[in-house]
């Protein structure tokens, strides 16, 4: 594995243990679809592929996310928020 890809592992691993149980929300996909998070796919994504192929695939997870957090958002559901305009702030 290139460091590059196991720099950008570690970071993802990073905030999924350090910053994402503080953040006071879930990832809106998660949500909206099941499966897994966000930071859980485009892990498994950059692992598979690579950082520069994983790219696009990677930038499409995003914007189902803040689609799914735009669904959830006229639904009323809270403590959700991913790429969207959500405005909950983060626990400490």
């Amino acid at each position: 594995m290139p460091a590059a890809t196991r720099a950008a592992d570690a970071l993802i691993r990073s905030y999924q243990r350090h910053l994402s149980p503080r953040k006071g929300f879930t990832c809106a996909h998660l949500v909206a679809h099941g499966g897994t998070s966000c930071s859980a796919a485009v892990r498994g994504i950059v692992g598979r592929r690579g950082l520069v192929r994983g790219a696009v695939p990677t930038a499409l997870r995003f914007v189902a996310c803040y689609q799914a957090a735009l669904l959830l958002q006229q639904s009323n559901v809270q403590g959700v928020c991913c790429c969207g305009g959500i405005p909950i702030p983060f626990r400490f």
